[in-house]
């Protein structure tokens, strides 16, 4: 049995898709993981690689509780949306830890989504998470708000990696 064994494994282990694979295995794997685990492993190679870094000040657990509210809003929540003229508006609501997560990213994101459009963002927070408006100045902003929607505006702007970066050295992105 072990002689068949051993033959098996010398013939698949010199045919070409053996050697393909056992190629990338040498390469070792590039996936972390989980994305909001990805995102800390990318700050944590980053602080190390910083002489600069200032350990005392670093805060992974701020980065990670950001993540989750991210997580939060992507996934435990529901938007709808109205628009009145040149306005959209943009119920979001949650239930339980979605609704402070939703307060928070949204008030947080509404300044950055401003300075990058150019429109005009206002944040009133509800019982149930918050409203967010978007006044644009013509029919084609419209189309391209009410396309995005709340879960697209949300992504506009480079900025989620360097505010991760901040968060994560202990500093206050949000404030």
């Amino acid at each position: 049995m072990f002689k068949i064994s051993l033959c098996a494994f010398l013939v698949l282990a010199t045919s070409p898709a053996f050697a393909q694979h056992a190629h990338h295995r040498s390469d070792g794997p590039t996936e972390v993981g989980q994305s909001a685990f990805a995102a800390i492993s990318e700050i944590v190679e980053i602080l190390q690689n910083d002489p600069e870094t200032d350990w005392s000040k670093v805060n992974i657990s701020a980065l990670q509780n950001h993540l989750v509210d991210m997580d939060l809003v992507t996934t435990r929540t529901k938007a709808t949306v109205e628009t009145n003229d040149k306005t959209v508006a943009i119920i979001v609501s949650g239930q339980g830890e979605a609704v402070g997560a939703i307060q928070r990213m949204i008030t947080a994101h509404a300044p950055m989504l401003a300075t990058e459009t150019g429109w005009e963002v206002d944040v009133d927070q509800t019982t149930s998470g918050a409203v967010l408006r978007v006044a644009v100045s013509s029919e084609s902003e419209l189309a391209r708000v009410t396309g995005l929607g709340f879960y697209g505006l949300m992504t506009i702007g480079a900025h989620h990696q360097a505010h991760h970066l901040q968060i994560a050295v202990g500093d206050d992105p949000h404030h």
